[in-house]
């Protein structure tokens, strides 16, 4: 921990290192020029035992590599800072009475303005998004920051977007870019009525008009999905309850093993809700969805499910051997617009998690998933690819080889990693749909070194394409993005 007379002293590093192995597969990856970056928690800058969020970026050009780190500069980063400690809550730590009285505090902060929530209270931790000329940093209760990547490969952040003040309400972390109309889809959620609201950002990024979407509680809802003429809202059953907060010092979201899975298919382009169709599925609850597609009449979603989701398992804050039955599989769920009916197909075995394509197919029917292998939730093993043409094996009890199994990168005893990003050789889709790269952070316990590796997601070959060696330890953390160097540029002209 670095600290100054009680204030944080924040370090950012931009180190210039040599590219391990790019020669490995010729010129054909030493040409590529791009920024990767990933979402991940500071473990040695604290305040007050409350962390604060960086992206940890790599940026390879002309065969050499850049790695930065910095903060998303948000208000509530700047007021932490000025205050020389958290003021700001917390939702992990919203438990039991002391949970309830953090709020209290919160509020009074709120109401003598001795904390300024006009710019919003969020981390922008969760995920990153490029759209219109724009990277965003994003945080589901929050609205996004807009971070620009410098010729250098640093990282600079410009502030909060709303849209033109068009933008009264969060900003899903996983928006969704249609790679053919260059249209961005959003929502985000809260906790009074209607308890969800839907957008469309056009091209040019310009907000439309809300359209509100009536659930009968509310819930969190994290990640949502489109095909080409549709979008697929989720209200699953993990409900905001803070009165179990108190009652059972368990987080205020809480999870209702006896509600059904609700799904929402609605035309992209409805003015009002009116033409939403519910569906039913037994209950679960879904982090995130790989992709969603049509079939006829059927709207096809590729998702990973899980079944009782335990939010103090996966806050970290029960012990491992409370994790044990945590089960996270791939599943193909299809909602039927013409009859109304829903069903739904188990694709692996557990546990799989942060699932990635080829995003030029997002919304079109694609064949290739590539998933993270997770370890008791915790820690992420290994890379997964998935076939949806070929069937899973049955009797299967574990992750392996076989069937719709093409390709398992283990990153070996001890190392673990991030959320992998599927790059392509080319871009578009003339290409075949698994010509590309998988990129990810790895972090070595045996060592305590961390590195970039790329590996060849076609052949998902045990032998990296290439290894950056960083400079310092890159803490586990969320999701992770890439931004290509024609968006690097164009970000120029903003």
């Amino acid at each position: 921990m670095v600290s100054l007379s009680g204030l944080v002293q924040i370090q950012n590093l931009l180190q210039l290192l040599d590219i391990i192995g790019l020669t490995v597969m010729g010129t054909s990856f030493a040409v590529l020029t791009f920024h990767f970056s990933v979402h991940s928690k500071l473990s040695q800058i604290i305040l007050e035992k409350k962390c604060h969020y960086m992206i940890h970026g790599l940026h390879i050009k002309d065969g050499k590599a850049t790695y930065v780190s910095r903060f998303v500069r948000t208000s509530r980063l700047k007021q932490e800072e000025f205050f020389g400690g958290a003021k700001f809550m917390k939702i992990g730590d919203l438990k039991g009475l002391f949970g309830l009285f953090s709020v209290y505090i919160y509020m009074l902060r709120e109401k003598l303005k001795v904390l300024d929530t006009s710019y919003g209270n969020g981390t922008a931790n969760t995920a990153m998004i490029y759209h219109h000329g724009k990277l965003l940093a994003l945080h589901e209760g929050d609205k996004p920051y807009v971070v620009k990547v410098l010729e250098d490969g640093d990282l600079q952040t410009l502030g909060m977007l709303d849209y033109d003040k068009r933008l009264q309400h969060s900003f899903t972390a996983h928006p969704k870019v249609d790679p053919v109309t260059g249209e961005m889809f959003t929502f985000g959620y809260s906790q009074t009525p209607p308890y969800a609201t839907y957008r469309v950002i056009s091209k040019d990024g310009v907000m439309q008009d809300p359209v509100p979407i009536t659930i009968p509680a509310s819930v969190m809802m994290h990640d949502f999905a489109i095909t080409e003429n549709y979008s697929i809202m989720m209200d699953l059953p993990l409900y905001f309850k803070p009165k179990e907060m108190v009652k059972n010092k368990k987080l205020a979201y809480s999870f209702d093993p006896t509600k059904k899975a609700r799904f929402g298919i609605l035309p992209r382009y409805a003015k009002n809700e009116s033409l939403i169709k519910w569906f039913e599925l037994p209950n679960c609850f879904i982090f995130h969805n790989a992709n969603a597609w049509e079939e006829g009449d059927d709207v096809v979603l590729i998702t990973c499910r899980l079944q009782n989701p335990d939010l103090d398992a996966i806050n970290g804050t029960e012990k491992e051997q409370q994790r044990d039955g945590f089960t996270n599989e791939l599943y193909e769920m299809r909602f039927n617009i013409k009859t109304g009916l829903a069903s739904q197909k188990k694709l692996s075995e557990s546990a799989v998690d942060f699932p990635r394509v080829n995003e030029n197919y997002t919304g079109r029917k694609q064949r290739y998933v590539y998933g993270t292998i997770l370890n008791h939730m915790a820690k992420i093993t290994g890379i997964v690819k998935f076939d949806l043409h070929a069937e899973p094996e049955t009797g299967k009890t574990k992750l392996e080889v076989g069937g719709n199994v093409l390709g398992i990168f283990d990153l070996g005893p001890g190392r673990f990693g991030s959320e992998a990003i599927f790059v392509p050789r080319q871009p578009g889709t003339e290409c075949e749909e698994d010509d590309g790269y998988l990129i990810l952070f790895v972090h070595d316990e045996n060592t305590g070194k961390s590195s970039v590796n790329v590996i060849d997601a076609k052949t998902m070959s045990a032998e990296p394409v290439a290894v950056v060696e960083l400079p310092k330890r890159v803490p586990y953390g969320f999701h992770a993005f890439f931004v290509t160097e024609e968006q690097i540029l164009e970000q120029a002209k903003l």
